[in-house]
Parts: C-alpha cells; structure tokens; sequence
C-alpha cells in the first residue's frame, strides 16, 4: 500500500523535498514506514530520536497501524521562544 510522508522545517530542508511516496506492506506500522524511509534517506537517521510522527491531526508512535493512502507528517520537536 501506498503512504505518503509529509516534512517540515530543517527536515524539509535537510532532504531537499516536502513530501516523499513510500510503499509499505498491508499492516504495516510507523517504524516500518521509518526503517524505509532510513533506507531510502540515510541522513534523516540521525534525528531518529527527536523526530514527531502525526497522523492526520494527531501525533502517534512507532507501533501505529498505517491505512492505505494515509499521510504521515514527521516533524523536529516543537520549540518555543
């Protein structure tokens, strides 16, 4: 199933793209989704631990099932001033 993979901010930047379309097996979950895109983008790997992971309106984790065509928003850590 197809999943596409919206960034913001540095991440944006960092990859040089705003959105990326990512095939994932059906059940599939965030981390898997992750472990592609990691293979796909090896410097976003780095910021593993402090990336934020939305789906639709709300933030979810790793083990969050995925739907087919859904959008997956993955985010630095909300900073404030």
């Amino acid at each position: 199933m197809k999943v596409r993979v919206l960034f913001y901010a540095q991440l944006r930047d960092l990859l040089g793209m705003r959105q990326l379309d990512v095939d994932v097996a059906d059940g599939a979950t965030v981390r898997d989704l992750l472990g592609k895109i990691y293979a796909q983008q090896p410097t976003l790997r780095p910021h593993d631990k402090s990336i934020l992971i939305g789906a639709g309106v709300e933030f979810v984790d790793r083990n969050y099932r995925l739907s087919p065509g859904e959008e997956i928003s993955i985010m630095p850590p909300v900073q404030g001033g």
